[in-house]
């Protein structure tokens, strides 16, 4: 007796913001991580439209984000500035597709709660039970910012090795997170540095090139403040109860792409730096031997994982400096497909929608 071929668990997926930084990341994630796809339509703004590009081995083209081309669509990538978001996400909704929000707009949205798929599966490990999030009400999540997803995955892990008195981070941003404009000025800035000339500042309204920053000018649209309160406020939402918001300083950095972390964690009583990183090691996080290059902007480009390093204060017994590295764009688009893959279960199976 012949039995009934699987039909496989397929999808029709639309990036939206196709053409921006996060937007090409998560189409190559979408590939790497073999997503069950059937189709992937492109969508972005007036600029970018008709743009060659390529899904696998076919070509395609970036299209308007349309109401129509919302139809048939399982899962909506937002991976757009905020108010492009904004613009158009209840059309994806109203077809029928589950919202997956990279731009952070929709972040106090009614039935919109901040997901980490890392974090979930921390606490499902911790807890023995699953968390319980999916329901058939879940049409929409934002993604949580990489920083918080980074430092609440330090974090948990690092309490297993010791009771925690005190944790301050300082996470350095780079200008990839305010896309291809932000990269632009940077490197356009470095350029006219060495030339002489007149910097723009379009964008942070500041010199970024050769410098540090704990704020923009007052002509910049984006706020580090701001930012360092959806960090928080992230971190808050995906860990819940189980480690408090660390102290936390974010500072622009002259760099193109990965966060770096410089966390301090203080323990109740002293404990081993091998106990520590054994702790910290695992899923996600790879322990950098002292031999070995640490954690860079560099080295951390392009990897899945947060590259880690270890060492005790040396004032402090009980006190440790953790210096970590992770591709934000990499670790956003790896969390958000994940997300996908978690919520298909909510979704009709076994044929294209």
């Amino acid at each position: 007796m012949n039995r009934p071929a699987i039909v496989p668990h397929v999808f029709r997926v639309a990036i939206v913001g196709a053409a921006t930084l996060k937007g090409r990341e998560l189409k190559e994630v979408l590939d790497e991580m073999n997503f069950p796809v059937a189709d992937v339509k492109l969508l972005d703004d007036d600029e970018s439209l008709g743009q060659l590009d390529q899904i696998g081995d076919e070509a395609t083209f970036i299209q308007p984000a349309d109401p129509e081309h919302f139809r048939n669509v399982d899962f909506a990538f937002f991976a757009s500035d905020a108010a492009f978001t904004g613009r158009h996400w209840q059309s994806a909704l109203q077809a029928g597709a589950t919202v997956l929000d990279l731009s952070y707009a929709l972040y106090g949205e009614r039935n919109v709660s901040a997901r980490s798929p890392w974090i979930e599966k921390e606490l499902e490990r911790e807890s023995g039970r699953e968390p319980g999030h999916e329901d058939l009400t879940t049409t929409a999540v934002v993604i949580a910012h990489p920083a918080a997803s980074v430092l609440a995955l330090l974090l948990l892990r690092a309490r297993s090795a010791g009771s925690i008195q005190t944790v301050a981070a300082t996470v350095f941003e780079p200008v990839s997170e305010q896309g291809k404009r932000g990269m632009d000025e940077l490197h356009q800035q470095t350029v006219n540095l060495l030339s002489f000339t007149t910097l723009p500042k379009e964008v942070f309204d500041e010199q970024v090139a050769f410098n540090m920053l704990g704020r923009f000018g007052e002509g910049s649209s984006i706020s580090l403040k701001n930012i360092e309160a959806r960090i928080a406020a992230h971190f808050e939402a995906i860990v819940g109860k189980s480690v408090p918001v660390p102290s936390l300083m974010l500072v622009q950095a002259p760099t193109f792409h990965a966060h770096t972390f410089s966390v301090y964690i203080q323990f109740d009583g002293e404990i081993k730096a091998s106990a520590l990183a054994t702790a910290l090691a695992g899923e996600h996080v790879t322990i950098v031997d002292p031999a070995e290059d640490g954690p860079s902007n560099v080295n951390a480009a392009g990897q899945g994982n947060v590259l880690v390093s270890v060492r005790r204060d040396a004032r402090n017994a009980n006190g440790f400096w953790i210096w970590a590295a992770a591709d934000n764009l990499k670790i956003a688009a790896i969390s958000a497909v994940e997300c996908a893959a978690t919520l298909s279960t909510m979704r009709p199976l076994g044929k294209v929608q």
